[in-house]
């Protein structure tokens, strides 16, 4: 692995204990109340763009502050920002406890263009690793590819269940994101921070694999799926791009009208936003 400089190390904290037993208890019993949605990475009223094929998530997931629908393209500045953050259901008591902890350590770890202004953790990713039945048979699906998160400033993730192996990584040659610069098991109840120029902008990060040696499995309202690790993942979206359903653009709604129909189905929230793009 690549050496890293002092500042690095202090741009990249982990906390293995960081989820006390009453609040990890408070907030899987919040969670098991959520309805998560298998989503397509594309729209499916639209041609699907040259060169792919249309495909499910790799797994099931949940957002609140805002959900980032992939077949809207999620949040990509500077030119990705318009029409793809949309309002949803406002953190629950015991993630905003646990959210203003989590903002005070960031604003201690970062300065300058690495926090920007306005910053805080507005937005969260409920993402769920196990394994999906196809047919008569079990895929295993917990795992994420090398990838970047475009929200500005520092991210922050919580996970619960079996510890999931976390990689920074960056390219060797074109085409290449294997050498891994970082990495840290990431166990249940445990925090991990991260942003800056290393850690944001230069490299990529990937979960290359999820254990199974602590038999944690989850029950969530999701057929099909077996879930073994849940890992909620924080970020900042400025808050004049977050936008109400019903102030979409035309064909944006449409898009997603689908998956905000289901929602609505178990979400007062989502229900009330869906009977406020109705009226005339």
């Amino acid at each position: 692995m690549t050496p890293l400089n002092p500042k690095a190390f202090k741009q990249l904290h982990y906390d293995p204990g960081f989820l006390g037993s009453a609040d990890r208890a408070e907030l899987l019993e919040y969670l098991g109340a959520l309805h998560p949605l298998w989503e397509n990475r594309f729209p499916d009223a639209r041609p699907v763009p040259e060169g792919q094929t249309q495909r499910r998530l790799l797994r099931p997931v949940y957002w609140l502050g805002n959900w980032q629908f992939a077949c809207l393209d999620y949040y990509r500045p500077p030119k990705g920002i318009h029409n793809r953050c949309v309002q949803a259901e406002p953190f629950p008591p015991v993630l905003a406890r646990l959210i203003s902890r989590m903002e005070k350590k960031a604003h201690r770890m970062f300065r300058g263009e690495d926090m920007p202004a306005g910053w805080h953790l507005n937005t969260c990713l409920v993402n769920l690793y196990g394994r999906a039945r196809s047919g008569d048979t079990w895929v295993d699906v917990a795992r994420v590819g090398e990838h970047k998160d475009f929200e500005p400033g520092p991210v922050a993730s919580l996970s619960l269940g079996e510890r999931a192996l976390f990689q920074f990584v960056q390219s060797r040659r074109p085409g290449e994101r294997d050498g891994v610069v970082s990495q840290q098991w990431l166990e249940d109840c445990s925090l991990q921070i991260f942003g800056g120029e290393l850690w944001k902008r230069r490299t990529f990060h990937r979960v290359q694999r999820v254990d199974r040696r602590e038999g944690h499995c989850f029950e969530l309202p999701v057929p099909d799926f077996e879930t073994r690790r849940l890992n909620l993942t924080f970020r900042y979206v400025p808050d004049e791009d977050v936008v109400p359903y019903s102030a979409l653009e035309p064909r944006a709604r449409q898009d997603v009208a689908g998956y905000v129909q289901t929602l609505a189905e178990s979400s007062p929230f989502f229900a009330r936003a869906w009977t406020e793009a109705q009226r005339p």
